[in-house]
């Protein structure tokens, strides 16, 4: 299994090289550059993809393979089980993600809030009404992970 690790490293770490360079040094010749591009991202994709897909399979093949847990909690038999760390991942997930989405919404929204603001005193009101729709996605993502953490534990 950790090769597949490693596969997923070198996917991740071989797209980032690339866009870095890229970033760096764009470039003469735009054409010739998308056809590497492409090719280069697709195998990069490939492998990363290809990897995610064995290790999910095989990660739950190992997670259902083990004997059936006491009643008292992984944490207190002195050992934590592949499956109840993926339990615990998975659970962390919707706050994590839900936390990017908020702060990609609130990154425009309190720029053009200041910029009325700046024009219109009087809609601050509004304003805050609309950062605290784009701050609401969080806490959405923090509850779905404590009504998860209730479901593992």
């Amino acid at each position: 299994m950790y090769w597949l690790i490693a596969i997923l490293a070198v996917a991740v770490l071989g797209t980032l090289g690339i866009g870095g360079y890229f970033a760096l040094r764009p470039p003469a010749d735009s054409r010739q550059a998308r056809r590497w591009w492409r090719g280069t991202m697709a195998i990069h994709l490939l492998l990363f993809f290809g990897a995610i897909g064995a290790l999910l399979l095989l990660g739950i093949h190992a997670a259902l393979a083990q004997q059936a847990p006491a009643p008292q909690t992984p944490a207190a038999a002195g050992g934590i089980s592949v499956g109840f760390g993926l339990a615990l991942l998975g659970a962390g997930l919707p706050t994590g993600l839900a936390a990017l989405g908020a702060g990609l919404a609130v990154g425009p929204v309190g720029a053009a809030a200041l910029a009325v603001i700046s024009e219109k005193p009087e809609m601050l009101g509004r304003t805050l009404i609309y950062l605290g729709l784009a701050e609401g996605i969080a806490i959405y993502g923090l509850v779905i992970t404590i009504l998860l953490l209730g479901k593992i534990a």
